[in-house]
């Protein structure tokens, strides 16, 4: 019988993540996503002869907007390299990258998980251009080349040797995702390869400090099958050297479908890319100016808003944590608690049914069709007791929705939906009600206090949902004295 928790992994990940410019990384054609096969490509991108780059400097901007969120160092002085490494996606057969001198260094990642709150280390953060695609399926005897996404501007995001469970490594991807899409330097799909992750995994005895041999997993195209991926070759590793195996230095691919990884090749050594100063292109010096203009146009970041939610407006992290998942639903919040500060009514509605209505149609908050402060009209409707929670979200809401010109006040009263606030309106359905359960109300004077609930429910029915529920109450509670 193994036993499996007397190991410790040790992971590493590295995630290319690809930034949202219009044009690549040293010339003018699109970096957009999709596209008829090689229309995205121009001489620069098919490295011709006597072609020179030239370095886009919004791709440095966002790769230094992504370091001073991870709270790196920022490299003043910087240069690019060729990594001379056979890509046969990459018509130059090398790439620029500038993995021997990171813009941004050191820094970190905070992550949640059932073990509590911990910062992931990062080694480094570098710019680099994307390869191109290599086609296998196309047809039976030929590879085919689509050579669109080559050239793409990528930052390369490091870890240091610091995860050592499946579960640290989703809470990082997690987090880092939603990071590069709050700052809008990445739209963070992996399924569209815009960021992708490798993972480093080693094993070894709990308490040792040397680490064991590495090996390399990649295509893994969802955080979870990161997850995956992670948690089957460490129990590869483990089940290898309980039965006298040895662990050899390799790169393997993860295969979904069955949840395991076969070897790709042997891993290369740092010696075998050959980096040296790419003489194209010519080193280049960050200034003082430069850096604090850009530090100044950081967004609120997702730890800082939670801190704001739950401090100054009273939120339960909980509602914080998952208002802030998502930037285009923090922005759409923000937007309704400026026009009315109701900052629960607003989390209900958004994390309710506006929620509801985006999970049904299958579209984020960004596409939400109800202009924020039509939501917030809605909310001051129920506030000021003239429709409750349920009528205005299960009635009036979808209307708004289909006509978002109107008022909701418009809509409640075109509908008939406004609340009942008069006594005598509201008594002799409560008359009703009480005949109709002489044996409730017995139990109720008898101490069976929670049956006022299916007093109220049954005066709401009856009344079609306009009776005043606090009115309802206090007439109830006094009827049955």
């Amino acid at each position: 019988m193994i036993d499996y928790n007397k190991y410790e992994a040790v992971i590493g990940l590295e995630v290319h993540a690809q930034l949202l410019t219009e044009s690549k990384l040293f010339c003018s054609d699109s970096a957009a996503f999709g596209g008829a096969p090689n229309t995205h490509v121009s001489p620069i991108t098919l490295g011709h002869p006597g072609t020179l780059p030239r370095m886009n400097q919004k791709a440095v901007e966002y790769a230094v907007k992504l370091g001073l969120a991870c709270h790196c160092e920022i490299a003043a002085e910087n240069y690019f390299a060729r990594k001379n490494y056979f890509y046969p996606d990459l018509p130059k057969g090398y790439q620029v990258s500038q993995h021997t001198a990171p813009i941004c260094v050191g820094g970190h990642v905070a992550i949640t998980t059932a073990e509590g709150e911990r910062n992931i280390q990062l080694n480094r953060i570098h710019l680099e251009e994307d390869a191109g695609k290599s086609l296998h399926d196309q047809e039976p005897d030929n590879t085919m080349v689509d050579y669109n996404r080559a050239g793409v501007p990528l930052v390369e995001i490091v870890t240091e040797p610091d995860l050592h469970t499946g579960d640290e490594a989703y809470a990082y991807l997690t987090a880092l995702r939603r990071l590069v899409r709050y700052l809008g330097v990445c739209d963070g799909n992996m399924e569209e390869g815009s960021m992708r992750c490798d993972a480093n995994i080693s094993i070894r005895l709990k308490g040792a400090t040397t680490l064991g041999t590495k090996v390399e997993v990649k295509n893994m195209n969802s955080i979870r099958n990161v997850k995956r991926a992670i948690e089957n070759e460490v129990k590869r590793q483990i089940e290898l050297v309980e039965n006298d195996g040895t662990i050899v230095q390799e790169t393997r691919s993860f295969d979904a479908a069955n949840g395991s990884s076969f070897p790709l090749r042997s891993k290369e050594e740092a010696n075998d890319y050959r980096y040296f100063p790419e003489p194209d292109l010519a080193p280049f010096r960050l200034t003082a100016a430069f850096l604090a203009a850009i530090k100044a146009s950081l967004p609120a970041l997702p730890d800082e808003l939670v801190q704001l939610y739950t401090t100054q407006y009273g939120l339960p992290e909980y509602d914080a944590r998952v208002l802030c998942d998502d930037k285009a639903t923090a922005d759409y919040f923000a937007q309704v608690i400026a026009v009315s500060p109701q900052y629960k009514a607003a989390a209900n509605w958004l994390l309710g049914p506006v929620k509801q209505y985006l999970n049904e149609h299958s579209i984020g908050a960004e596409q939400f069709p109800l202009p924020a402060a039509s939501l917030a009209d809605l909310m001051g409707l129920v506030e000021s007791g003239k429709v409750n929670f349920s009528i205005a979200s299960s009635r009036i809401f979808p209307e708004m929705i289909q006509q978002p010109g109107k008022k909701a006040l418009e809509i409640a009263t075109a509908l008939n939906l406004l609340q009942d606030t008069n006594a005598d309106n509201i008594t002799p359905i409560i008359d009703e009600v009480l005949a109709k359960y002489p044996g409730k109300v017995a139990e109720y004077k008898a101490g069976k206090k929670g049956l006022i609930g299916l007093f109220v429910g049954e005066v709401m029915k009856r009344s079609q949902g306009k009776a005043d529920p606090k009115l309802t109450n206090q007439l109830l509670a006094e009827r049955l004295k």
